[in-house]
């Protein structure tokens, strides 16, 4: 475990992202893994029924992991305060939340999962793919909701490590998995599903033990297991507004489809296909912003204002230097990385020319997660909000008014991408500079 209420800023970001960067390269690489063997075993339709069926998943995900995401922050808080007994009372009632909430909307997700395709416009030609894929994705959402749990309880703390090794154990059963029931046993995506749900399930499985038996803080005793009123409202408080906001991004993100099923087949390869990229690419700043909560959640614990300030500053700058380093590779390799996916040229011509619009956003990308990890961190509920509504009004009006003109036609989806990351990251910003004043001075 790290406490980062001491120390250098940068060498205790790095030590603590790096591990957790790998980590979410490797839990992409679950969903990347289905895209690759499934688009180039079975070809670009077969991937586009897994691309369409992303933003709806995504959606369920949010609403049950917004919570889970607030009990590590919670929990952050007490762990830099020094209070043992709130942190382990934290674990057991965000533990409660995250058994509950799961099993209720996993339930609703699946018997809702065709409806909510076909309103979507969904190619008919994989619909029935779609639909199938979705559901076991459904029923996967109470395995994936406990291993974040637990992840975001072990990052709180400051051990980043533990997750990572079992991700990639994970991701390397998965990829096994895939081949097996993709290509062995010819089940199509439903295969490719039904691996990340084994290997999920087993991930999330051998995590919770390690856990249990390694760390003092997963020791629960009789007197640890009771519901706090005062913890669960917290959690409530800080995770509503979480939940809000990813799910807010997740229907943002369905508007965005349905834009995308009215162009085709192609169309939403091509989407899968450089959606499955830039999934890749915000792991770094993912990483980065949710180092920066569990650093200005402790300091912000700790009640040290300088050292939270400080981890903002120093996290722009590692941010700028890796979204200037990754325009060049996907303005001049995009056809390769798109080639990654799919054999058809149609598709991967498109999906390149896509990377080289949406790279030039990476910086408003990297801002919107910097400014994310300090305003989570020190517990602003109500940025969340914000954020999420910006979100929904950019990807409800910019797509539909870029695509609409002639001269940009299909290419406004990729646009519109940029543009509300754009948005997004003013919004955050100005958001930061009105809560920056309203942080508690330094004790010390």
């Amino acid at each position: 475990m790290i406490n980062m209420t001491q120390g250098n800023t940068v060498k205790l970001l790095l030590a603590f992202s790096v591990p957790m960067l790998i980590g979410n390269i490797f839990q992409q690489f679950y969903n990347l893994a289905d895209s690759v063997i499934v688009g180039r075993i079975i070809g670009a339709q077969a991937l586009a029924a897994i691309g369409a069926t992303g933003s709806i998943t995504f959606f369920f995900f949010a609403l049950c992991n917004g919570v889970g995401s607030a009990g590590g922050i919670v929990t952050s808080h007490f762990f830099g305060e020094g209070n043992d007994v709130k942190v382990k009372n934290c674990i057991v009632n965000t533990a409660f939340i995250m058994i509950v909430v799961p099993l209720v909307i996993g339930t609703i997700a699946f018997f809702a999962a065709g409806p909510i395709l076909v309103f979507l416009n969904t190619p008919q030609s994989i619909l029935e793919d779609a639909v199938a894929y979705m559901k076991v994705m459904c029923i996967n959402l109470f395995l994936v909701s406990v291993y974040n749990f637990v992840s975001s309880m072990l990052r709180a703390l400051g051990d980043s490590k533990t997750p990572l090794y079992f991700l990639i154990f994970g991701c390397i059963l998965n990829i096994i998995l895939d081949l097996v029931f993709v290509y062995n046993l010819q089940l199509g995506v439903v295969g490719a599903g039904v691996a990340t749900f084994i290997s999920n399930g087993i991930c999330c499985i051998l995590c919770m033990i390690f856990a249990i038996r390694t760390n003092p803080y997963f020791k629960i005793t009789k007197h640890d297991l009771h519901l706090s009123g005062e913890i669960l409202w917290k959690c409530i408080r800080l995770g509503v507004p979480l939940s809000l906001q990813f799910s807010l991004i997740a229907i943002s993100c369905m508007a965005l489809q349905r834009v995308v099923n009215n162009f085709g087949p192609v169309a939403v390869a091509a989407f899968t296909a450089t959606s499955r990229v830039e999934q890749v690419i915000h792991q770094p700043y993912q990483t980065l912003g949710a180092a920066l909560a569990t650093y200005s959640g402790q300091n912000y614990g700790a009640k040290k204002k300088a050292r939270v300030l400080e981890g903002y500053r120093k996290s722009m700058l590692m941010m700028a230097i890796f979204s200037l380093t990754m325009l060049p590779v996907m303005q001049f390799f995009g056809n390769a990385i798109t080639g990654l996916f799919v054999k058809d040229a149609e598709v991967i011509h498109m999906g390149a020319t896509a990377l080289k619009i949406t790279s030039i956003f990476y910086v408003f990308l990297g801002i919107i997660y910097v400014v994310r990890g300090v305003l989570n961190g020190i517990g602003d509920a109500f940025f969340s909000l914000i954020n999420g509504i910006t979100e929904v009004i950019g990807r409800f009006t910019v797509p539909f008014l870029l695509t609409a003109i002639p001269l940009i036609g299909l290419w406004g989806i990729w646009w519109s991408v940029g543009i509300v990351w754009f948005m997004s990251a003013l919004t955050a910003w100005l958001r930061y500079l009105w809560m920056k004043k309203r942080i508690p001075d330094n004790i010390d």
